[in-house]
């Protein structure tokens, strides 16, 4: 790798030109990844891949005029402290917040690059169109913003902000409340049964941990297996193994943990508030996110935590 500072204005200028293609590309990317759901804001993406590639082609125009044809292939890579970035096409699925956030990103670090090349360059033409850059990055997003309130309406803006939720619901809620519910209620038979069966503490524990632990790699594998997401647009399959799998070992874990208390009543006493607890927030997630009324959540969430309930301290007690 080289240092920056031990680069000439034509690696420079070809570094740029290199630097500019890329994010002419990443622009590309994000708009083809955004189009299906959020058309508007792809339509935003592709005017800023416009705009990188008149930066290219005037970069590229200075560096004929200046060095000839020939433009040495110098990448982000073979220079020390260029920062590299996440490759877009392993970011999927591709959301709003996301892009955004790497796209500010890039036009901090390419305005950043522009305004030290050109205090280094010697060469009046190559410092003046390197300060031009430097400073049509500064705004940037300014320009970005201008182009958002052009496509995006505020009719269309609510649209995809609707999108976004349903997005956010679909990939990351639905598995998450799916692995919630099934470690807070499936594990209370076993956590209970075995609490009643021996009235000890540590056993109780010790049965919780491993019914949470191998309920959550059962439903991590088994959510991730589903379905691949191509189709269905619930996003990557072992992000959503992973929420479902971490969710459901949580959900089991929560009512075990006050099993660690050595004296058995108020360790029972303590794992039924806790449990009491997991039923409200998930019948509160159901109603937040899955528009289901809060009585009808609640009841549906209580009777069936009861009846799981009542099964384990049955089979316990026998």
């Amino acid at each position: 790798m080289r240092n920056f500072d031990s680069l000439s204005e034509r690696e420079i200028l070809a570094l740029a030109i290199s630097l500019e293609e890329e994010d002419e590309r990443v622009y590309a990317d994000f708009a083809e990844g955004l189009r299906q759901d959020f058309p508007a804001s792809a339509a935003v993406f592709d005017g800023m891949r416009a705009e990188e590639s008149g930066h290219r082609q005037r970069l590229m125009d200075l560096y004929r005029e200046k060095f000839g044809d020939h433009i040495p292939l110098i990448r982000r890579h073979d220079v020390k402290g260029c920062i590299n970035r996440r490759p877009v096409w392993l970011i999927r699925p591709l959301g709003l917040d996301t892009v955004r956030n790497q796209a500010s990103a890039i036009e901090v670090e390419t305005r950043r690059f522009y305004e030290k090349a050109a205090a280094r360059a010697r060469d009046v033409s190559v410092r003046k169109l390197l300060d031009d850059l430097a400073q049509e990055e500064r705004t940037h997003q300014d320009r970005a913003e201008a182009l958002g309130k052009e496509k995006l309406h505020a009719d269309v803006k609510r649209q995809e902000d609707e999108a976004n939720r349903r997005l956010f619901v679909l990939q990351i809620v639905q598995p998450g409340l799916a692995g919630l519910m099934d470690g807070s209620v499936s594990t209370l038979a076993p956590v209970f049964a075995a609490a009643f069966a021996t009235r000890n503490s540590r056993d109780a524990f010790v049965v919780g941990l491993a019914a949470s632990i191998g309920a959550g790699i059962s439903m991590g594998f088994a959510e991730a297996l589903s379905d691949d997401g191509s189709l269905t647009g619930r996003g990557h399959p072992w992000v959503r193994g992973g929420v479902c799998g971490l969710m459901t070992a949580l959900g089991g874990v929560g009512h075990t943990l006050p099993f660690l208390i050595p004296d058995f009543s108020i360790a029972m006493t303590a794992a039924i508030l806790v449990v009491l607890l997991e039923l409200a927030v998930i019948s509160w997630v159901r109603h937040r996110y899955m528009e289901t009324p809060a009585l009808s959540a609640a009841l549906q969430v209580g009777l069936g935590g009861l009846l799981v309930f009542i099964t384990g301290v049955l089979i316990g007690s026998s």
